[in-house]
């Protein structure tokens, strides 16, 4: 049967208020955990002028901290030399590497169970890290049936067959409650210069990257030399290219998929380090009305030319197609699907590869 036929999604909201099978967590070994805690990296501090009344507050004289970042983090028994530093995509905060919408461990428990000291961060002006210093109009706007399209569980009302999504109710409304506004305008170079500062704490990290982290990512490469490797779950946009070696605009029934310039000396930065993209299951090759397969025809295509481009100045990058390697099935959010730790697996490899284990 081909993979693209679809499975109705079963009376979801009706469903909710009868009893359902969500997996809950799980029965592990235990985790021995020899430190975590919580802080805040970079940002800025803005003061208003005048004199601060104590007892009569207003805006005059005081100051106010924001456009930092909010990192968690956890270090596992005999940690390996490289902590795994994780970056979210758009629209939800660092909640997206933790468990998974159907109850399971997500990668920020099946990296640490493999020694890795984690980091999970939440980037500045959204979720636990909101204090924007610049103003944003928040609207109550209603996209669940959008975002079940736009991250390819399926075609609104039904998921795709064979999609590494739990189809249980339950994991449907805890996907959808996992979306976050933004507090203030998204600036990849605010998130990167927060990750920069961040990583001048951990010192020399692996960083994972999802969606939308991938430009901020790419730019916290080229800001800093802390970044030894980066692992990419499909860069939905911001492919930075040199100033010289621009590809073509790509249009697709989401938008205009645009490359982002960079100058040649800045983009020469990541090819000093390994990088491994990979993208999931359900992404045409050839242009289609359906904006939600669509919108990810471009960005695998763009991602393709950016590999390319890396390469071709002397860099190490590699595109996994997870389809191409018999893995099938995955969702947008491949760090959390059914099949994680197979994808786990992969990762562990390429970075056992590359000597960063």
């Amino acid at each position: 049967m081909s993979r693209q036929r679809m499975v109705p999604v079963l009376a979801v909201f009706a469903a909710l208020a009868i009893s359902f099978s969500y997996a809950g967590p799980s029965k592990a070994e235990p985790l021995t955990v020899l430190k975590q805690g919580s802080f805040a990296a970079g940002g800025s501090i803005s003061t208003s002028p005048g004199d601060f009344v104590n007892n009569a507050p207003t805006a005059r004289g005081q100051s106010l901290h924001g456009d930092h970042l909010y990192a968690s983090y956890q270090v596992p028994a005999d940690p390996r030399r490289l902590p795994i530093v994780m970056l979210h995509g758009a629209f939800v905060s660092g909640r997206s590497w933790e468990t998974t919408p159907d109850g399971r461990e997500g990668f920020q428990t099946i990296f640490l169970r493999r020694h890795f000291s984690t980091y999970i961060v939440d980037q500045p002006r959204r979720g636990r890290a909101g204090n924007s210093s610049v103003a944003m109009t928040i609207e109550p706007v209603p996209n669940d049936q959008l975002f079940f399209d736009q991250f390819r569980l399926g075609v609104w009302p039904q998921f795709f067959e064979g999609v590494q999504f739990d189809h249980s109710p339950e994991a449907l409304n805890q996907f959808f409650r996992s979306f976050t506004p933004n507090t203030g305008p998204y600036d990849a170079k605010v998130i990167s210069s927060a990750m920069t500062a961040l990583l001048e704490k951990t010192g020399p990290a692996i960083l994972f990257t999802h969606s939308q982290g991938g430009e901020p990512g790419w730019l916290t490469a080229i800001e800093s030399p802390n970044v030894k490797a980066i692992v990419a779950f499909e860069p939905g946009s911001g492919f930075v290219f040199p100033q010289t070696d621009l590809p073509a605009e790509m249009p697709s029934a989401a938008g205009t998929l645009k490359p982002v310039p960079v100058s040649d000396t800045d983009f020469a930065k990541l090819t000093r380090i390994p990088i491994v993209i990979y993208y999931g299951d359900n992404i045409p090759t050839e242009p289609t009305p359906e904006r939600g397969k669509d919108n990810w025809r471009v960005r695998l295509a763009m991602a393709k030319l950016w590999v390319a481009a890396v390469n071709r100045h002397g860099g190490d990058a590699r595109l996994v197609h997870l389809p191409d390697i018999g893995i099938h099935g995955n969702t947008h959010f491949i760090m959390s699907d059914l099949n994680n730790l197979q994808v786990a697996d992969q990762i562990s490899q390429y970075l056992s590869e590359k000597k960063l284990d």
